[in-house]
């Protein structure tokens, strides 16, 4: 049995403490008026604005004049949002890419069950704990989702009555981008991912004490829930990330967040299990397992990168301007973390989990498992901040505060969960194959 050591239990304790600091800062030092969103943005604006004063005043008739004043008013109230919204963004960032680990590790744990894979049993218990996160990050999402149905923030645009008067686009979608369905909606995806998770967490526990039905029941409902987890992750893709840019639209959407999640997946297996070993636990795992973690994390970058290549092309190929604008705006206000993602996510895992050899050394596999991570955590951070925060974005205390108090929930939840039953599950007719497997 996992004994979950003190040492590990502080340490995420004060993730939580110094995260939830960083984003009570983060929430206070937003404005609170229009006078104070304007006065923190004037000193980066003075002389254009001062430019256009001039021009108004040299050559615009009154009328024009008022024009140009009733846009600054408008467009000081957007930045006056943004500005609010950047906390916000910042914890829903967090949130997202935590509960998308323990969701596809769930899925990932489901395929290996379906297929009836050997070589994975003795990592079981693992996959277990990863996906218990998924009840506790789901209720907080939920939360946090409930709370912008009340307003609190902004951003999810078409939640706003006065934003989707006139706007016929938007007006043709309310059927579907309401909030009482909206909220409807994310409890069926939390609840059904989370009912799976307690159940097969429960067969395997039985199976642990000679439940020789267990097994196949868990095929089974495995095969089910793969079903019910490729309509649900399309379409909470749809609401939770791509309904932040509600007049565009990829049909490729629901797949790409599955494949950033998938690798995120498997390196989060891949890094608590080589943990595990470097504290004397899972000494059954070898190191033709981990080197099979790496080629999934390998693979599974080649797979992210086809997947936002395919997306990328199409869309700058037809150049259709309603669809160009989405990358337009990551580009030209998100330059240096939209390449920069896209190099920590292809480029680096490619060059260096190429070699055979390489996938089998732990500390290597590490680091290149936390850099994948962070790369990652960017490509959700690229997709949520331009559509809530446009051009006020920086990663600062907010943005990492969250990242501390969520990834300190997250390493609480999951090696709690690893403490409560034992790391090898027992009595599954494959564990004498995952025992012995080598490459």
């Amino acid at each position: 049995m996992y004994t979950f050591s003190s040492k590990l239990k502080t340490f995420s304790f004060a993730l939580m403490i110094i995260g939830a600091l960083c984003v009570g800062y983060g929430f206070l030092s937003t404005p609170s008026t229009l006078e104070e969103s304007i006065e923190m943005t004037s000193h980066d604006s003075h002389d254009t604005h001062a430019a256009d004063t001039h021009v108004v005043d040299a050559h615009a008739t009154d009328a024009h004049a008022a024009d140009a004043h009733g846009a600054d008013d408008a467009h000081a109230m957007h930045v006056f949002h943004q500005l609010q919204n950047r906390p916000w963004s910042a914890l829903y960032v967090a949130l997202f890419f935590f509960l998308l680990i323990a969701l596809t590790t769930l899925a990932f744990y489901a395929i290996q069950h379906a297929t009836q894979a050997g070589w994975s049993v003795v990592l079981f218990r693992v996959m277990e704990a990863i996906a218990a996160y998924l009840p506790i990050g789901g209720i907080l999402l939920f939360v946090f989702l409930m709370l912008s149905g009340m307003h609190m923030n902004h951003l999810f645009v078409w939640m706003d009555p006065e934003v989707v008067k006139g706007d016929i686009l938007l007006e043709n979608k309310v059927g579907y981008l309401n909030v009482p369905f909206f909220l409807l909606r994310a409890a069926i995806y939390i609840a059904g991912w989370s009912f799976f998770q307690w159940h097969s967490r429960k067969l395997t526990r039985a199976q642990d004490k000679v439940d020789t039905g267990a097994y196949r029941k868990l095929l089974k409902r495995s095969a089910g829930f793969l079903v019910f987890f490729l309509i649900t992750e399309s379409m909470m893709s749809w609401d939770w990330i791509m309904s932040l840019d509600p007049h565009w639209f990829s049909t490729l959407f629901g797949w790409y967040i599955f494949s950033s999640g998938i690798v995120s997946a498997v390196t989060m297996i891949a890094l608590v299990t080589m943990y595990l070993k470097s504290q004397g636990y899972l000494d059954i795992v070898n190191d033709s397992h981990l080197h099979d973690l790496a080629k999934y994390m390998f693979g599974f970058s080649v797979f992210w990168t086809y997947l936002w290549f395919s997306q990328f092309m199409l869309i700058w190929y037809a150049n259709i301007p309603e669809e160009v604008t989405y990358f337009i705006t990551r580009f030209e206000d998100y330059r240096l973390p939209f390449l920069g993602m896209v190099g920590l996510n292809f480029f680096f895992p490619v060059l260096v989990l190429i070699n055979s050899d390489f996938k089998r050394v732990n500390w290597f596999v590490m680091v290149t498992g936390i850099i994948i991570l962070i790369g990652h955590y960017l490509d959700i951070y690229v997709m949520i901040m331009p559509a809530t925060v446009g051009e006020q974005w920086f990663i600062g205390i907010p943005e990492i505060g969250s990242v501390l108090l969520i990834a300190g929930i997250f390493i609480y939840v999951v090696f709690n969960a690893l403490s409560k039953a034992p790391l090898i599950v027992k009595n599954n007719p494959y564990i004498k194959e995952s025992e012995g497997f080598r490459y």
